[in-house]
């Protein structure tokens, strides 16, 4: 088998510098705390990003449907979508089909937000991808997916 470590350029022990999960891990705090940071700066984080994309691209939805949808934890998406509606990113109004559960909608502004901070988050894609040529990044994207989706269906 061929070896694959990553050199950590300190006194890391050798078994560990082969740990994929550490180095992934690593690597994901790392994009996680630039991506935040950046957020930051627009008064914004992750949650309000995906949430914003999910209504633009699939329309109204409940609550419990974009939950599921960006995989915010429930007890987390109240919050998120308290700051995105004093924002006026969304608007809630009750379901027509069951008066007990709201239908949450982005608006114009909320459009214009998204487009705010998907150009933020594609300003940090390239600050992590430097290094990388535009081949790599296609393989890296690819790599990625594959191995999320092996281990999402119980690899």
């Amino acid at each position: 088998m061929e070896d694959l470590r990553f050199d950590y350029g300190d006194e890391t022990p050798e078994l560990v510098k082969r740990q994929l999960s550490r180095l992934a891990g690593m690597t994901s705090g790392l994009m996680s705390r630039i991506a935040a940071e950046a957020l930051g700066e627009v008064g914004a984080h992750k949650f309000h990003f995906v949430v914003l994309a999910a209504l633009d691209e699939f329309g109204p939805a409940s609550q419990s449907v974009i939950a599921d949808r960006t995989r915010v934890y429930r007890s987390d998406l109240v919050a998120v979508l308290n700051e995105l509606a004093d924002g006026g990113w969304i608007v809630r109004a009750p379901d027509p089909a069951d008066k007990r559960r709201n239908t949450i909608t982005i608006t114009d502004a909320g459009r214009e937000r998204l487009a705010e901070l998907d150009a933020v988050l594609a300003g940090v894609n390239e600050r992590i991808m430097a290094p990388l040529d535009a081949e790599e990044r296609r393989q890296l994207f690819a790599l990625l997916g594959r191995v999320n989706a092996h281990l999402a269906a119980g690899g």
